[in-house]
């Protein structure tokens, strides 16, 4: 094959399809594999990995199968409507076809068929469409940031949704459940900062434990029980005076749901001193029904020490 007929194949294999619109390019297969993805990780509860194939705003547009109107929404606000409903299915599946591409330098619009069937409770709804997405480049690959449906047929009935719901509330997906046990840590810290006792004594459970494995002497390295936690913490607002332990929090989610690892800095005025406490601190928490049943907390105690006088001491 000579030079000249070779480079117009190339051409031709990276040019537009006159037929589809498509451009036959990478760009057109990673786009593609999104709008797969969506509804593979959809029907598998994958709700972490679905929110990354989102742009940070999303306008979702479903007005032809519910009414209303076309809302704006985040990531993490469309997974959480998903995550209540999707995994209360005993069984869904959506099944995409048709796709079709077409790309401009930094956006691109995308068409799919779509059929998607729901079981649940010995019921069945199966709803038939079509899918427009635009995508945006945002140099970290390309990010759905806008979803319309347009509904031309189902079957069965809506009453799935009922026992749907019903059942995702019921046992959470994981999904739920790592967001929940992050906003414990948040308030338990948040009620530090705030002198708030009795909220902070509400986010423990009746067994639950504080190791404290580098404390210096004189300092518990252990505490069982919410009674002896709740005393433990009992002096902290006659002690401290401003304090700030949310604002570099930093959560890392981990296999289980309902651990997670966490890093934040301590900054808090101590009264009877008059000295800063400054920490950088280290923690796992194990939270069960929205209640912290253990918090193993790494720090250094040599700070600790100075700046509560336990140094003099």
């Amino acid at each position: 094959m000579n030079k000249t007929v070779k480079g117009l194949l190339i051409m031709a294999l990276l040019s537009t399809n006159a037929a589809t619109g498509e451009t036959r390019s990478p760009d057109v297969a990673a786009i593609k594999t999104i709008v797969e993805s969506v509804a593979v990780l959809a029907d598998s509860g994958s709700f972490e990995a679905l929110e990354k194939l989102y742009a940070d705003e999303i306008r979702v547009d479903y007005t032809s199968l519910s009414g209303g109107e076309p809302e704006l929404k985040s990531p993490r606000a469309l997974m959480n409507e998903w995550a209540g409903v999707l995994p209360g299915f005993e069984r869904t599946r959506h099944e995409i076809s048709n796709i079709e591409v077409t790309v401009t330098a930094t956006s691109a619009v995308v068409t799919a068929d779509v059929v998607a069937d729901h079981h649940v409770a010995g019921l069945f709804w199966q709803v038939a469409g079509n899918y427009r997405y635009e995508l945006a480049d945002t140099g970290d690959g390309w990010r759905i940031a806008a979803v319309t449906f347009n509904l031309q047929s189902e079957q069965g009935t809506r009453d799935v949704f009922g026992p749907a719901i019903e059942n995702a509330a019921a046992s959470p997906p994981p999904y739920l459940k790592r967001q929940q046990t992050a906003e414990v840590v948040r308030a338990f810290l948040a009620s530090l900062e705030e002198k708030d006792m009795d909220r902070l004594a509400s986010l423990w459970a009746d067994d639950a434990v504080q190791d404290m494995p580098y404390s210096p002497e004189g300092h518990p390295k252990r505490v069982v029980g919410r009674e002896n936690l709740v005393d433990l913490y009992s002096g902290w607002p006659a002690s401290s005076g401003a304090a700030d332990f949310t604002s570099q929090l930093v959560v890392y989610p981990m296999q289980d749901p309902e651990t997670v690892f966490v890093e934040f800095k301590g900054d808090v005025e101590v009264v009877p001193t008059g000295r800063r406490y400054e920490q950088a601190y280290g923690g796992l928490f194990h939270v069960v029904d929205g209640k912290i049943r253990l918090f193993r907390e790494y720090f250094d105690p040599a700070p600790f020490a100075w700046a509560f006088g336990m140094d003099e001491e």
